[in-house]
């Protein structure tokens, strides 16, 4: 028989001379032979030993402690580790009584160490004997028991007394943990024994594992659901309800008909149909359980309220004696549990009954799935399961990708405009016809020849479908969409704000980050140790300040100049390429290579430039999150904003750097014939193709965004999570397979375990925001990208609903009121999309010269001439040495033709700007000024017409805020009738009563009376030595609710809450 050791014991050794343990736990009724008092003493002379008494929580709690003995016996009486009862278990969502429910569950690893026992002993689990007494231990034995071990962890000592641990059989010499997990199991009692003191139940698995993970659940009982609940402040709806108005006019009809006709694309979703009858909701108070509608005490707080409010048990718990922080996301970090979280309401595949769908199933069912994409999205049930701030995303994204439905027709409807009107635009019909004999200088030096401008009629064509009168109004129509979509996302977030009870609520304190704590340990250590050499009192640190972040501050600004660098340097590289290969396969002797130049090394480059965007935006998300941790945030929000910020700074460049050069630079700065501007003093700069450089930036748009979503969406977000899962899979195959007969049903939380952890919101909205992007900053040059945008959102939504529902653990309900800085992100692109819009009509398209040309130069105010007007001379002796095409000595050739407004040859300032150059800078630049003017004019009155909040949202505010003081005035009304009746009968059995009153002026306690109900019953109590009566206490909490005796049964941990 061996003992087991307290760890801080010197001669640990001497007790080690075994092969293995049996576990086993007795326990002992009052009629036992084995006496408390001598359980005492052993217990003493085992702690003057150094052993360490263990705590009985390392068993399975039982849920009743007051239990016959045989119960009891039985069930104490069992070899841990042993296959056990399962029945209780129900669906893997209770603890093994079947009647309380997993709130939460944390996962710890049991590390598999080389150098443990032989495989001949690897089976033999580590047993113990646990001798637990009736309960009549004395009370000084925990004392006696910490003493006995140099200390002990609080909340320890109680679960010590009354019994007594010992290990059975012989431990090899390589049984003693390893320190760090030692260290680990400590903290883990510590913190799970806090917990318990905070009134939380506690299950651990009956198995004892080798390797593997470990899990404990946790159940919050009732008492602790409403004590957390009113300091959390959560509403929950009252037993008051009211009818909602329904106004019989002209809008109402119509909403009544728009209702039917969307009834076939409403989910069938219970919780989605609202009626005309809305409830009360109120803050929730223990003093007023009567006011609200409460049926089941198991059911009146769901899963989500019961899971966040163990979350905030679990991040406030403090673990000071071995780790000396707070919460489990420090835990977490520090490695001493591997996971957290709260259970999903089952399998997501419906068996069995098709209408007892659990919310998971429901959502699965309408809403998870494809061939839904056609419904509205249960949003009220996406709120019930996963919490306002997930609720809120998916919102969002669906009043988003609903407002694209407009957006796109009036797109269709442009692109169709410039398909009919393409055979009748005449700058198209002048470039492609070939009588006009326009002669072009050559696109390269030396190997180019002379090319004719209507080659180039397929490029002015497709470059009239989307640079035409119409794009103008489509840019005005977009910018004012944005304001009409923030608006309405606006007064929809108020609604839902309104309908989930969330108006008026408080931002719930954030505890500091694991991070932030650690680094503020570190330096509190570091001043404690300069205090001590220096011997001065000074103030404790409580944060950290700008100084501690500097050198963070350093790194994040030169990182993120260094990654903008990088980002032009891409963007620089592939314009590299294009030159390079433009002058390449110019001087190839094939005609067919010659004439498809363009199109080869267009379609290329932007290739290129999406396979670098995508592996850039990468690289990114990961420089941002480290770039983030060095600044040290204190809490979740503040590191959540800053990683927004970065996040989206750097991707945004990344995403548009490469359509910006192509709007606004290319062409600009290519000189002209005779005086080019050279790169590495060998290549040209790129000018834009004959038909403008619109069509190009039209293409370049529409490749980036179509890939950039198909490739993020197939690849990143189907493939790469369901690669992982395989990999997994296969990982894990030889061993699951070998304990495929021993093990039982998976439960719950062991499958929830295997999904992947919930990693937050950034990723999803970054993507939806950079999109928003696309259909807002340069629509006007592309109208079909919110048609793109929708059909890509359609399938997102689906998408993001699966993966929340089936491959993703479930996360804490986070209540939130919005969506944060991701809004102010929405209006700032905005309000940028304006000036963008602004300058692409302006400068890259060809609308505004020949606004000038009609309206100016026109001889007859037609558009007959404008491709001469625009076209510029050069005199072909003009080439610099070795720049002249080889042919030119074969041709009869003077001048030749290029897209410019300059002066000609035989002018004085020749090959100067023109007259007209300047004419037409002059226009764009007023056209910028008078667009951008008009569309903010045009905005802020959207924005002053369409209220904030809905006109039908005031109106039940305030219906509401009147019928809760009538309810709490009726029911203040209702106490002073009772304490009224009580006085009356209390006077009509105390002789002369009323005299004594009137003799004395003592007020009869009423709406005059100004003392306190308890002054006036002690002065009615006690008159000229007449013998008292008995009356009861007139505190108001004794009529509005009756507490009841804690049962015999009830979890002594959570008495000290009993409401």
């Amino acid at each position: 028989m061996a003992l087991r050791r307290s760890p801080s014991s010197t001669c640990a050794e001497s007790w080690n001379n075994g092969v293995g343990f049996r576990r086993v736990a007795t326990a002992l009724s009052e009629s036992s032979s084995i006496q408390s008092d001598a359980l005492y003493h052993l217990t003493r002379d085992m702690s003057g030993m150094g052993l360490d008494p263990l705590s009985y929580s390392s068993l399975e709690p039982e849920p009743y402690k007051y239990e016959t003995w045989t119960e009891e016996s039985q069930s104490l009486l069992q070899v841990v580790g042993s296959p056990s009862n399962s029945q209780g278990y129900g669906e893997g969502l209770y603890f093994s009584d079947g009647r309380r429910k997993v709130d939460y569950v944390l996962v710890f690893h049991q590390r598999r160490h080389s150098s443990l026992r032989s495989p001949a002993s690897a089976s033999i689990s580590q047993d113990r004997l646990s001798v637990v007494s009736n309960g009549n231990f004395p009370p000084s034995v925990g004392s006696d028991v910490a003493a006995g071990r140099g200390g002990g962890m609080p909340g320890r000592e109680s679960a010590c007394v009354g019994e007594v641990f010992m290990e059975l059989g012989f431990a090899g010499g390589n049984e003693s943990l390893e320190p760090a997990d030692h260290e680990m199991r400590l903290i883990r009692q510590e913190f799970e024994a806090s917990l318990q003191e905070a009134g939380l139940e506690i299950e651990r698995d009956r198995e004892i594992k080798s390797h593997g993970p470990s899990f404990t659940r946790l159940h919050a009982p009732w008492p602790v659901l409403c004590r957390e609940a009113e300091f959390l402040k959560i509403r929950v709806p009252t037993k008051t309800s009211y009818e909602l108005k329904e106004e019989s006019s002209f809008g109402s009809s119509m909403s009544t008909i728009w209702r039917k006709l969307n009834r076939p694309f409403q989910p069938k979703v219970p919780h989605q149909e609202q009626g005309l009858t809305k409830f009360l909701s109120h803050s929730f108070s223990r003093e007023k359980l009567h006011l609200y509608n409460i049926t089941s005490k198991e059911t009146f707080f769901d899963n989500t309220t019961r899971g966040r409010i163990v979350y905030e048990i679990l991040r406030r718990t403090v673990c000071v004696r071995t780790c000396q922080t707070i919460g489990i996301s420090t835990l977490i970090a520090k490695g001493v549990y591997d996971a957290a979280f709260p259970l999903h309401d089952g399998d997501y595949r419906v068996i069995g009954d098709f209408e007892e769908r659990n919310d998971r199933q429901l959502l699965h069912e309408e809403w998870a799935r494809y061939s839904a994409f056609y419904k509205y999205q249960p949003i009220d049930l996406i709120r019930k399961y996963f919490g306002e701030k997930i609720g809120l995303y998916f919102a969002w994204l669906g009043v988003y990708t609903q407002l694209l439905i407009p957006a796109s027709i009036v797109g269709i409807i442009v692109f169709c405009y410039g398909v009919a009107t393409v055979d009748t635009n005449i700058p198209s019909l002048e470039m492609c016809d070939a009588h006009l004999n326009f002669t072009m200088c050559p696109l390269c030096d030396g190997a180019c020849d002379f090319w004719h401008l209507s080659t180039a009629c397929g490029t002015a064509r497709a470059s009239h479908l989307f640079d035409n009168p119409a794009t103008v109004f489509f840019a005005i129509f977009m910018s004012l969409w944005a304001v009409l979509f923030l608006e309405h996302w606006k007064r929809r977030q108020v609604s839902l704000s309104f309908n989930w009870g969330l108006t008026g609520t408080e931002e719930d304190e954030e505890h500091p980050r694991p991070k932030y704590e650690t680094i503020l340990l570190q330096k509190r250590q570091r001043k404690q140790k300069s205090k001590k050499k220096k011997k001065k009192s000074e103030s404790p640190i409580d944060k950290l300040t700008w100084k501690d972040r500097l050198p963070g501050y350093f790194i994040n600004v030169s990182s993120i100049l260094f990654m903008f660098g990088l980002t032009f340097s891409a963007v620089f590289s592939v314009i590299i390429y294009r030159i390079t290969v433009s002058a390449l396969m110019a001087m190839s002797p094939d005609p067919a290579i010659k004439s498809n130049v363009r199109v080869t090394v267009s379609a290329t480059a932007v290739i290129i430039n999406l396979v670098v965007i995508l592996i850039l935006d990468e690289i990114y998300g990961t420089v941002a999150m480290w770039l983030t941790e060095l600044e040290i945030p204190k809490t979740e929000t503040n590191f959540e904003e800053r990683l927004i910020l970065k996040a989206f700074l750097l991707k945004f460049m990344n995403a548009y750097a490469p359509i910006f050069y192509v709007a606004f630079f290319k062409g600009r700065f290519a000189g002209r014939p005779g005086n080019y501007t050279y790169v590495f003093n060998n290549y040209r700069m790129e000018e834009c193709a004959p038909g403008g450089c619109l069509i190009e930036l039209c293409i370049q748009l529409s490749i980036i965004m179509l890939g950039k979503q198909l490739i993020q969406n197939n690849v990143f977000e189907i493939g790469i999570p369901k690669l992982k899962k395989l990999v997994r899979a296969l990982k894990d195959k030889g061993s699951a397979e070998k304990e495929k007969e021993e093990e039982k049903p998976p439960q719950q939380w062991n499958l929830d375990y295997a999904l992947v952890a919930f990693e937050g919101l950034t990723p999803e909205y970054m993507e939806m925001i950079i999109q928003f992007g696309f259909v807002s900053l340069f629509v006007a040059s592309f109208p079909l990208a919110p048609l793109f945008a929708l059909l890509n959102n359609v399938i997102e939504i689906r998408l993001d609903a699966k993966k929340f529902v089936t491959e993703l653990r479930r996360p804490v309900a986070i209540r939130a009121k919005d969506i944060g800085i991701w809004y102010n992100i929405l209006s700032g692109m905005g309000k940028f999309s304006v000036i963008i819009n602004a300058f692409v009509i302006s400068f890259t398209s060809d609308f505004i010269p020949r606004l000038v040309y009609q309206y100016m130069y026109s001889p007859n105010g037609t558009m007959h001439g404008f491709i001469d007007h625009t076209l510029s001379y050069f005199n072909v002796s003009n080439f610099k040495p070795g720049t002249a095409p080889n042919s030119l000595e074969d041709k009869d050739i003077t001048f030749c033709r290029y897209k410019d407004y300059r002066e000609p040859p035989w002018s004085p300032d020749a090959y100067q700007f023109s007259k007209q150059y300047w004419c037409v800078l002059a226009a764009r630049l007023a056209f910028v000024i008078l667009f951008q003017n008009l569309v903010m004019f045009l905005s802020l009155v959207v924005a002053w017409v369409i209220p904030d909040v809905p006109k039908n949202i005031v109106e039940q505010l305030k219906r509401e805020k009147k019928l809760l003081v009538d309810v709490f005035l009726r029911e203040e009304k209702e106490k002073f009738q009772l304490i009224q009746s009580l006085f009356a009968k209390d006077n009509a059995f105390q002789p002369g009563s009323n005299v004594f009153q009137q003799a004395q002026g003592v007020p009869t306690p009423g709406r005059s009376s100004t003392l306190p109900l308890g002054q006036t019953q002690a002065l009615v109590g006690d008159g000229g030595g007449a013998p008292r009566a008995r009356c009861r206490a007139a505190s108001f909490s004794q009529f509005t609710r009756k507490t009841p005796s804690p049962p015999r049964k009830e979890n002594e941990n959570s008495r000290h809450t009993a409401v």
